[in-house]
């Protein structure tokens, strides 16, 4: 994926402009953010919608930044706002949760630039921990929000989202989804139109949101809300379609619209893309010219809701599920048990059986020595974190037992500590984290271990780079947005900085298993906080040097199986033997080899070898293997 996001945006300058462009969701939005004249864009990466800012940070003419949070972008495009310039930020659904403080104050002031936010939501759990809707957030802010349909919608409403933000001095929220980030459509792209900076008016009175300044805010934000629904009702983003079959009509936004027009070419439809404030004059008027309307929205039934709290007659979660995609599959069985119409058979048929093919960390993943070395460990509970490192919970290592969100391995594992029952007292904690993870949101949970006195071993994982969203740059790593040199962050300082004693906190290379285990192990017995920092690279970025591959020497390999459980993709089993020993008990021996196209000769699968049965390639008597593709780590979840 880094080197996709790379070409991505290596491609997006110089695009002519007048000119259709086979373009992304993602990159549709960048060329507008871009045109609209934006001088200020931030974000943190986070699938789907990490390459928007790669992309915008191709284009001349912006500052861009990848930010060290969520809620630290959004600042920063808001101080942006503030000063009379256009700004925009970028995140994924669960990125909205960190950076709400902001919004739900900024709603209050307004800005004086045009600021737009865009949402990525992750409908059908891709790559994340949940599947929240972030339209609820124009509800909560009261915000306007727009949701395109395609790439060229991307491209235009983000456009109007600007002109939107400054006519109604409003933050405006541009949803998307998986399904417009990341397919790709044509798109007839313009020309850049600066936009100078006003600059920054000094007015304490809106800026600065004491009780009593905010509570004169409030009906400001509440008339600007009225402004906005009396806008949604003649805005040319919404649009009603008319249709010979009447006897379903549907209201649809987003992918959404997408999926009943190809299930339904002859029914009437209200496309919603300005969807926030709902036009409720609007759907009246449509509901009137159908038997029966289906309100088809991914994923809550927010609009549902809000018509049926009308008293506008329409239908939605009753007949659709509440969970992933409404595709086709989805809706055409709906509509035709709705109408007493059999279902089509082909819809009735099983889903095709296929492999299991579960994402897997890299050959040689800095994080495969980690999890081997924890799975060896006896009586430890495992707190976890979101990034490459989540895979941990999986086979071989299974050892990780709790992952929630960016940041929380830190606070769970302090309340594992403080909450422990009576048969958990000998129990060692343990919290996992990665480097970018931790600069986002971790550095205070470790404070809050350090100063409540918490039991707890953290192993840092610095790989430098935010690896599971494609290998961005980080203040971890020494290189910004556009891989110029930066400041980098010395974490075995910062940690002590943040209160860890000096003497607990360790730096260790996890290819050396025997020094990472010994360490791991001392630590774990010591009743006080610890960090060890684990100092390689990401093998996909460029700091990674690759050496010389291994391979198994047939003859004497014993079936030991141990070089497995190292869980690198790069070893293969190929036969696994059931024998007896001679005291009767039954082992199972798996034999191996190495993919040595794939090798990158790290060496963590020596060293648990029993038999001494890997030797340097070139020095074993077998034959070069072709690297199979084996699903990673790099493309998956992310905040």
């Amino acid at each position: 994926m880094a080197v996709e996001a790379m070409a991505v945006a290596a491609a997006a300058w110089p695009v002519p402009a007048h000119s259709r462009h086979l373009m992304s969701g993602n990159e549709a939005v960048s060329r507008a953010v871009w045109e609209a004249g934006v001088r200020v864009a931030a974000a943190y990466p986070g699938t789907p919608s990490t390459e928007i800012l790669e992309v915008v940070a191709s284009y001349p003419d912006v500052y861009a930044e990848w930010s060290v949070n969520e809620k630290v972008s959004l600042e920063v495009a808001f101080g942006a706002a503030m000063a009379g310039s256009r700004s925009f930020c970028a995140m994924k659904h669960v990125g909205m949760n960190v950076a709400s403080d902001a919004l739900m104050t900024m709603t209050l002031t307004g800005v004086a630039g045009g600021l737009v936010i865009a949402i990525a939501d992750d409908v059908g759990l891709s790559s994340s921990q949940n599947e929240q809707d972030s339209r609820t957030w124009g509800r909560f802010a009261h915000v306007p929000i727009l949701e395109p349909a395609d790439s060229q919608e991307a491209y235009e409403f983000t456009l109007a989202a600007f002109e939107l933000s400054e006519r109604f001095q409003t933050p405006v929220i541009l949803r998307l989804t998986t399904r417009i980030c990341h397919v790709k459509g044509l798109v007839t792209v313009g020309e850049r139109k600066p936009h100078g900076a006003a600059g920054f008016k000094k007015e304490v009175a809106r800026w600065v949101m004491v009780p009593t300044a905010a509570g004169r805010r409030l009906p400001l934000m509440f008339e600007r809300e009225r402004k906005l629904r009396a806008e949604a009702e003649i805005s040319p983003l919404n649009v009603m379609e008319s249709g010979k079959d009447k006897r379903v009509g549907f209201v649809a936004s987003g992918p959404a619209y997408m999926h009943v027009r190809e299930s339904f070419p002859d029914a009437p439809v209200l496309k919603l893309g300005f969807s926030c404030p709902v036009p409720f004059a609007k759907v009246r008027e449509f509901v009137a010219l159908c038997d029966q309307v289906v309100v088809v929205e991914e994923v809550e039934p927010l609009i549902e809701t809000e018509l049926k709290a009308q008293g506008i007659a329409v239908l939605g979660k009753e007949i659709l599920p509440l969970q992933g995609e409404l595709s086709p599959n989805v809706l055409k069985p709906a509509i035709a048990r709705l109408l007493g119409e059999p279902v089509p058979e082909m819809l009735n048929s099983a889903p095709m059986q296929v492999f299991p093919r579960p994402p897997t960390m890299c050959v040689a993943c800095p994080h495969l020595g980690v999890y081997y070395t924890l799975s060896q460990l006896r009586n430890v509970t495992i707190s976890g974190d979101i990034g490459c490192y989540t895979l941990g919970f999986g086979h071989p290592w299974n050892a990780l037992d709790a992952c929630i969100s960016m940041g929380a391995s830190m606070g769970m594992a302090l309340g594992l500590d403080k909450g422990r029952g009576d048969s958990d007292q000998d129990k060692k904690i343990v919290a996992v984290i990665g480097d970018s993870t931790f600069l986002h949101m971790g550095m205070q949970g470790l404070l809050d271990i350090v100063y409540n006195r918490g039991n707890v071993t953290v192993l840092l994982l610095d790989n430098r780079a935010v690896g599971m969203t494609g290998g961005q740059d980080n203040p971890g790593n020494g290189r910004d947005i556009h891989g110029n040199e930066a400041p980098r962050v010395d974490f075995a300082r910062l940690v002590k900085a943040l209160g860890v004693r000096e003497e607990r906190v360790h730096v260790v290379d996890p290819y050396e298993l025997p020094t990472l285990f010994k360490t791991l192990r001392d630590e774990t017995k010591i009743p006080e906080p610890s960090v060890i920092i684990t100092n390689q690279p990401c093998v996909l970025i460029k700091d990674y040097h690759k050496l010389k591959p291994f391979a198994v020497v047939e003859d004497k390999c014993t079936g030991c199986g141990n070089c497995v459980d190292i869980g690198c993709p790069a070893i293969h089993v190929t036969r696994r033997d059931r024998v007896t020993k001679p005291s009767g008990k039954q082992v199972d021996l798996s034999f191996v080899r190495i993919e040595t196209a794939a090798c990158t000769g790290c060496g963590l699968c020596l060293q648990p070898c029993a038999p001494d049965a890997i030797v340097p390639a070139d020095q074993a008597v077998v034959p070069i293997n072709v690297m199979k593709k084996t699903p990673t780590s790099c493309g998956a979840p992310h905040v």
